[in-house]
């Protein structure tokens, strides 16, 4: 029996599901064409737009598309062809988004490893009192 690690996995959306399976630049997390969610609304009309906006929200912001775009030239439309450029400001904004979410999970990661080791040190000075 395999299970998912909850930090490593991305939370589940049905309407991103549907997008990767219709259309491979969702699925191979390329940079999209500025206004892409026009095309989807035109192509799926059964999307609920809020539903449509939460999903383009979570994608546009998830690391993996954050790293395309900061390494992309070319946006991307539905079909896959080029439909403008990434700006060298949009890479850097990428890019900085990136360095940042790094480095606050470096933050949170040393700070549950200092709060570990001082959980550690209190039960064994708990143990060592309880002793006597």
């Amino acid at each position: 029996m395999t299970t998912s690690n909850p930090k490593t996995r991305a939370p589940r959306n049905a309407v991103l599901e549907t997008l990767a399976a219709a259309f491979p630049v969702f699925r191979d997390g390329l940079p999209l064409a500025i206004g892409i969610h026009k095309a989807i609304r035109a192509r799926q009309p059964e999307i609920d737009a809020a539903q449509l906006r939460a999903a383009m929200k979570m994608h546009t912001a998830s690391t993996r598309y954050l790293k395309a775009l900061s390494q992309g030239q070319v946006r991307f439309d539905l079909d896959g062809n080029a439909a403008g450029e990434v700006t060298a400001e949009q890479r850097q904004q990428a890019t900085d988004g990136l360095r940042e979410r790094f480095r606050k999970g470096a933050e949170r990661r040393k700070a549950e490893q200092v709060e570990a080791e001082r959980q550690e040190k209190l039960a064994k000075l708990a143990e060592k009192f309880n002793a006597r």
